[in-house]
């Protein structure tokens, strides 16, 4: 017991001393005094996420098409806003792609800097939408492991970054990442016009490759850091290398599974409304079999009676 009273009082003395050094300039902004607003909105997510699927088990799905187009143009508009402010931030500060410690001033263009990055760690927490629609329009099986994975990391990892790195080399990778999601919510929002526009969208595999060399750039970049000695906590970049893995990983199974397992057939259009018709079809069945009964005791008929005629 008094190992256990030990552990929590220097656990407790351990987070007293790491907001001690945290950004001073980020303490008041919203969501940002202390990790609980962020982890309650993520364990929520975890909740939905398990109480959703049993509310939806026996209802309609939700269609929300005008809500998806409206949402995804959002995303689109707001990823572009977080890219746009990292360039033009970056490029006034002249800021390093190589090594760029973080600058704790209120520089103009350092706050603006780590007021895009807030913004980049508020969308991940919007993007938690992605998966209530999935669960209210009841496609359970886009709700996978990496799905849930990444944007629960994400949300809860970013706010590390902005308590205590709102600058310097975090604005990398938040770069590329938004610019990727401008593409990424475009598709999104296109798809969710319907069929007569997804036909034009063949380039959603390619979506999956630009991401994975996204973390292949982010991994050479932060081993880049290390090998020179950037001031840049060390931890960071070794994490994050390590985190990158687990994206490569999982990325690179699911386009496994999706694209090379699995092959498109010159066929499937016509397979996969079938699929969509599924619940027409078999009614239709029981119609079509009672036709053919019905067609055979019409021809015993026929038979019949020219047999009589002969």
């Amino acid at each position: 017991m008094e190992i256990v009273t030990h552990f929590v009082n220097d656990s407790i003395e351990f987070y007293k001393w790491s907001l001690s050094i945290a950004d001073k300039r980020v303490e008041k902004w919203p969501l940002m005094e202390s990790p609980f607003p962020t982890l309650a909105i993520s364990i929520l997510y975890l909740l939905f996420l398990w109480l959703g699927p049993k509310y939806m088990q026996h209802r309609e799905p939700f269609q929300l098409r005008k809500t998806l187009i409206v949402y995804n143009f959002s995303m689109v508009i707001l990823n572009f806003y977080i890219c746009k402010e990292l360039y033009l931030g970056s490029k006034a500060a002249g800021y390093s792609y190589r090594c760029q410690p973080v600058n704790y001033s209120d520089d103009v263009n350092e706050v603006r800097i780590a007021a895009a990055l807030w913004w980049y760690y508020i969308s991940k927490g919007v993007e938690y939408l992605d998966t209530v629609f999935f669960i209210l329009r009841k496609k359970f099986n886009q709700v996978s492991f990496l799905h849930v994975y990444h944007h629960c990391t994400m949300f809860i990892l970013w706010w590390i970054g902005i308590k205590w790195v709102a600058g310097g080399q975090s604005f990398f990778g938040a770069h590329i990442n938004a610019a990727i999601h401008v593409i990424m919510y475009l598709y999104y929002a296109l798809a969710a016009f319907g069929p007569k526009i997804q036909k034009y969208l063949w380039w959603k595999k390619y979506l999956t490759i630009i991401q994975m060399i996204q973390f292949h750039v982010t991994i050479g970049h932060a081993a880049h850091s290390l090998y020179i000695d950037c001031d840049f906590p060390q931890w960071m970049h070794w994490a994050l290398i390590g985190y990158a893995v687990t994206f490569i990983i999982l990325f690179a199974n699911f386009y496994y599974q999706t694209y090379r397992r699995h092959p498109r057939q010159e066929g499937a259009p016509k397979s996969s409304k079938a699929v969509a018709n599924g619940g027409s079809a078999v009614a239709n069945g029981v119609s079509k079999a009672e036709a053919k009964q019905a067609a055979a005791e019409n021809g015993k008929t026929q038979k019949k009676g020219r047999s009589k005629q002969e």
